[in-house]
């Protein structure tokens, strides 16, 4: 008994989850996510090189643009992999520090993303309230500084997360109930207190999250009262949707996020396999969706995509 003891307090490893019971048809499952992982990387790719070799697009709204979609390539690059991994190889075996790596990098993307598309949420709010001060409020060197800052804010707050996890001795099964490897999962495994982690966990979310949120918030609040202002419906819907696309990407982003954060917190008697659904919504959704919608809703940037593949 104190052997096994031993070996469950000193496992080097932690196993990876599928879809229970879909064991069978792994290899079938395996085919959307290589469609998923290979559309993510080509569209934010393909929106880097075009705004990168397209100077009529060196504007504030497409360097915002990029840096979503570099921010989304990290994402896929660090959890797609280990994914299809576990349905083409059935490879569930997952190392403590590699996992620790992979949840620093889930963490600290998915907050530089929140801080982008706050961003963006600013520069819909100045496009509409004072386009005629775009270019002056919106400068090269300020967004530069800003971006910075936030992808700062991102790494510097997520930072500690895998150094509070490996302090822990792991006594629990070490079997985990996603196919990648989350904070607030991870910690739950551990046969000390975790109090410190949990409430620096939800500090960084509420500080992260729940900041961008009020933010975005208060910004499309300013907007409705700049629009409403419009005498002319025609002009009122065009300023709106200069901003749809936008919304889309929020939407995208946080529904899917807050919901696992309240399954992760709230939702003990949950369905399992509700729970697995919502995280692969959380990471797969928006780096797929989110080049498919500027591309459809930016009429330069998809005309320069149908440019490329007519050549």
């Amino acid at each position: 008994m104190s052997a096994v003891n031993d070996t469950k307090l000193n496992s080097a490893v932690f196993l990876l989850t599928g879809l229970p019971g879909q064991e069978d048809v792994h290899l079938w499952i395996s085919i959307p996510f290589c469609l998923v992982y290979v559309l993510s990387i080509v569209g934010n790719s393909l929106i880097l090189f075009i705004i990168k070799t397209d100077p009529s697009l060196h504007e504030p709204m497409y360097i915002f643009l990029s840096m979503l979609a570099i921010t989304d390539l990290g994402i896929s690059i660090t959890t797609i992999p280990t994914i299809l991994g576990i349905y083409l190889f059935n490879s569930r075996e997952i190392s403590l520090d590699a996992c620790f790596a992979q949840l620093f990098f889930i963490h600290s993307l998915s907050f530089i993303e929140s801080s982008i598309l706050l961003l963006m949420a600013f520069d819909c709010f100045v496009t509409i309230s004072n386009p005629l001060r775009y270019a002056s409020i919106l400068t090269l060197p300020r967004i530069e500084k800003i971006g910075l800052l936030f992808v700062l804010r991102g790494f510097v707050l997520t930072f500690p997360l895998p150094f509070l996890l490996k302090r822990f001795r792991y006594c629990r099964a070490n079997v985990l109930s996603h196919s990648y490897c989350p904070n607030q999962e991870v910690m739950k495994l551990a046969c000390s207190d975790i109090i410190v982690n949990s409430i620096y966990g939800l500090f960084i979310t509420l500080l992260m999250v729940g900041l961008d949120s009020l933010l975005f918030f208060l910004s499309y609040v300013m907007i409705l009262k700049t629009v409403l202002k419009v005498a002319s419906p025609t002009e009122c819907l065009r300023a709106l949707n200069t901003c749809v696309s936008h919304l889309c990407a929020v939407v995208l982003f946080y529904t899917p996020e807050i919901g696992l954060s309240l399954f992760h917190r709230f939702g003990k008697g949950s369905p399992p396999l509700l729970q697995i659904l919502l995280g692969y919504i959380y990471l797969l959704v928006p780096p797929l969706m989110n080049p498919i919608v500027y591309s459809v809703k930016s009429k330069h940037l998809r005309a320069r995509i149908i440019r490329v593949f007519v050549k």
